[in-house]
């Protein structure tokens, strides 16, 4: 399992890509990839930029591979967290 924040100062829509690719490495690292994801948790600041985060993940998520995946509203560990990304994943 991994949790990833994004970037302080960064939109929603660079916060969710900076959250990705890092699940991406640490996917890699772990020897196994984003296929593999069994879930996922998306914590957003703010509910009403769901879209913005939703555009990206749709993006980044493969075809025929989409986990379980929960995304609501919770205030992160700072105001400069948009977005917090929390995946649960096998190994191959």
């Amino acid at each position: 399992m991994a949790s990833q924040v994004g970037n302080p100062g960064e939109s929603v829509t660079d916060q969710t890509r900076t959250c990705l690719a890092e699940v991406d490495r640490i996917l890699a690292e772990a020897g196994t990839d984003k296929t593999r994801i069994l879930s996922v948790q998306i914590w957003l600041a703010d509910i009403s930029t769901f879209g913005q985060m939703n555009a990206v993940w749709d993006a980044w998520v493969p075809a025929g591979h989409t986990p379980g995946r929960a995304t609501g509203e919770a205030k992160l560990a700072t105001p400069d967290y948009l977005v917090e990304v929390i995946v649960t994943a096998a190994l191959k």
